[in-house]
């Protein structure tokens, strides 16, 4: 029998990014939320003291409008999308410790706090800026409310801080033809004073932060901490904290007429909702949150945040006195059938659509199924997501119980055995051994390898079944002892991989527990097994999934997502924040768009990989009248030398975009769910470089 060592008992504090209260809940929000309250059921399964914390993000220019436009308060919007976010995560089993508002006491009295602190300190600044005015609506306008043309690569429709196509940022006056996203106006320049922290101040500090370790693992993944070098060769901007009237948020002290940056009091919302949990339990709120404090303090965010909660985040936490993260653990975005989430494609799934037509626990296996511990975005294929729910979960996973527990039921009075023979206890233990893996693989966020360890497990647990034919010794009396060890054997196998699965299937395991009659398992509980223990008759714990159920989710979900003219284009703060930032129109094109884009036969003259790339090779592409370089994610799928020579499509007329490596000009094409099937689109042998593809 295997015994598990006693671990010495963490204390950890855990939060996902804030949902913004602007909009629902969709799937691409969930890939955080599911893969957080994983992580933390874990370490509680462990027996640590861990809590999981969170909050609407409630303040800001779209919050405001939204509200006017509905003819209500802010504050009464505020409130009735916390019940929706909330009913959703409730409906996905994220188990919140304390899911709060940023709209609250606690939060402004630290965020105001924070402000004085910096501003104490030397890192706080004013200064005179011009700043574009909605003549229309009266309000000064942040970034995001700003549209034009991009001054770099001259793409349409770019927001005020940063171009999506060419990756350049910029200030909004540096917009080509601006106008105001609220009222379509042409904005004028005025002056206004605002507040500024001085974040190239803490440069040195930053990176010190970065490579720290805690248990000899430093703060950020390797990809992000790349990220924070790119931003400290590009040297780190002073941080604009302050809004102008009209504004919800809080104000700035001593400063009448101006808010804080609701980037600014947002991430304060993590230590207002543990505070006010710390308050109904009784915690020492300073305890957690002193900068020599003995506990853990881990972010999970999507990549499009990194900025926010890499360097501004432990800036201003250092600096006004408060400790700072030891993990900021960033994910990608979901794609849904290898594209981006589309509405009227019926991809662009909302929490409640999903909820109304599919078990939210087979979701939770999914994206588990797909999660690791790298910066990448996952794909939910629904072909796929069928075929693993039916054939892990139900046919591997849960149908060692359903071949077991009923000959127990009508041959054993509901009893397991008393002793096992040692070749039995032997199969037992295998799946003990296995617990120190499976522990080591959650607590790196390497869900994908942890399930598949599992749903290795399970495959022998079956192989034995198989072997042992147990319907066939059902059959002959003599054999009812060995029939009886065999099927405790195998809900034993059952318990244990359940205990595995339970971070992730906290439905599934809690019916196994009542069906097992078990106390809630604990991580420690795979060194025992269950002998001469009764048990309940057994119930059917997952249905397979009906394709017809996926099709009716899409279809209804396509009704949900009419398109309809938007309040407003302003980001959220949620990881998954990029998952909605299309527009009515981004799902298709007239002819005219699709003529203009210029498709050439190309000769790869030659290939090579990137230095410090992990995906990218460096083509350059023939075109008969000229070479252009461009940059290609098809490292996984092709070796340098396998593309020498050959010929491919590429859209010729691309504008170029700078990259860290160098300036693409160009794009090759290429087909295929991604990682190694990923195959070049390449034209009939008589096609010769420069050959326009119609």
């Amino acid at each position: 029998m295997t015994t598990t060592e006693p671990l010495p008992r963490r204390r950890i504090l855990v939060t996902s990014a804030l949902p913004y209260a602007n909009g629902s809940i969709h799937l691409g929000h969930l890939v955080e939320y599911i893969q957080t309250d994983i992580w933390v059921r874990f370490q509680k399964l462990r027996g640590h003291e861990c809590y999981y914390v969170c909050a609407d993000d409630t303040h800001g220019t779209p919050i405001m409008l939204r509200a006017q436009h509905e003819g209500i308060t802010p504050e009464q919007l505020i409130e009735r999308v916390h019940h929706e976010h909330k009913a959703d995560f409730d409906a996905f089993a994220v188990d919140f410790d304390n899911y709060y508002s940023t709209n609250a006491d606690e939060n402004r009295v630290l965020a105001q706090g924070i402000y004085r602190r910096l501003r104490d300190a030397g890192l706080i600044d004013t200064r005179v800026i011009e700043q574009f005015y909605d003549p229309e609506r009266g309000m000064f306008l942040p970034d995001r409310f700003i549209k034009g043309e991009c001054p770099k690569c001259h793409a349409l429709d770019q927001y005020g801080d940063g171009c999506e196509v060419c990756g350049t940022t910029y200030v909004p006056t540096e917009l080509i033809n601006p106008y105001s996203a609220v009222s379509g106006a042409t904005p004028v320049t005025r002056e206004s004073e605002h507040y500024f922290f001085k974040l190239g101040q803490c440069e040195a500090f930053l990176r010190d932060w970065m490579r720290s370790g805690n248990g000899g693992r430093p703060p950020l993944q390797p990809e992000a901490a790349n990220k924070l070098q790119d931003w400290f060769e590009a040297g780190l901007r002073d941080w604009d904290i302050s809004r102008d009237a009209p504004y919800f948020g809080f104000e700035i002290p001593d400063a009448p007429g101006k808010y804080l940056y609701v980037w600014l009091d947002a991430p304060v919302g993590y230590m207002a909702s543990f505070e006010n949990l710390a308050k109904r339990r009784g915690l020492d709120f300073a305890a957690w949150w002193q900068p020599d404090s003995n506990t853990e303090l881990h972010h999970f965010i999507g990549k499009d945040i990194l900025y926010f909660h890499a360097l501004f985040w432990p800036a201003t936490l250092h600096f006004s006195g408060y400790r700072t993260p030891n993990q900021v653990c960033v994910h990608g975005f979901l794609t849904v059938n290898g594209q981006k989430m589309s509405k009227s494609r019926g991809t662009f799934i909302t929490a409640r659509t999903y909820v109304d037509h599919l078990d939210p626990e087979y979701l939770r296996y999914y994206f588990a199924a797909k999660l690791n511990e790298r910066i990448e975005d996952i794909d939910l294929n629904f072909d796929d997501y069928v075929a693993r729910v039916n054939s892990n979960l139900v046919g591997k996973y849960v149908n060692i119980a359903s071949r077991s527990a009923g000959f127990v039921s009508k041959l054993f009075d509901a009893r397991l055995c008393d002793t096992l023979p040692t070749r039995d206890l032997k199969l037992i233990e295998s799946f003990q051994t296995a617990a120190g893996t499976i522990a080591d693989l959650y607590e790196t966020r390497q869900f994908s390898e942890a399930v598949k360890t599992i749903m290795a497990l399970a495959d022998q647990a079956n192989e034995h079944i198989d072997a042992a034919r147990p319907w066939e010794l059902a059959k002959d009396p003599e054999q009812h002892n060995r029939l009886h060890e065999l099927c405790t054997t195998h809900l034993n196998l059952f318990r244990l991989l359940t205990l595995y699965l339970k971070p992730i299937l906290p439905n599934i395991s809690r019916k196994v527990e009542t069906f097992l009659r078990i106390d809630p398992l604990r991580w420690s509980d795979a060194g025992d097994i269950l002998l001469a223990h009764a048990i309940d008759t057994y119930q059917h714990l997952a249905k397979r999934v009906d394709p017809a159920q996926v099709e009716a989710m899409l279809e209804k979900n396509r009704e949900n997502m009419k398109p309809s003219k938007p309040i407003s284009s302003a980001p959220s703060s949620s990881g998954a924040a990029a998952q909605n930032k299309t527009t009515a129109s981004a799902d298709t094109i007239d002819f005219d768009s699709f003529a203009k884009i210029d498709l050439r036969v190309a000769r790869i003259s030659k290939a090579e990989a990137v230095e410090g790339a992990d995906k990218l090779l460096r083509l350059t592409l023939d075109l008969g009248d000229q070479t252009r370089t461009v940059f290609a994610g098809i490292k996984s799928a092709y070796t340098a030398a396998q593309l020498e020579g050959r010929l491919t499509v590429m859209v010729a007329n691309l504008a170029p975009r700078k990259m860290r490596f160098g300036v693409s000009e160009g794009m090759v094409l290429a087909a295929g769910p991604g990682g190694k099937d990923i195959w070049l689109l390449s034209p009939d042998d008589g096609a010769q470089p420069g050959m326009r593809v119609k």
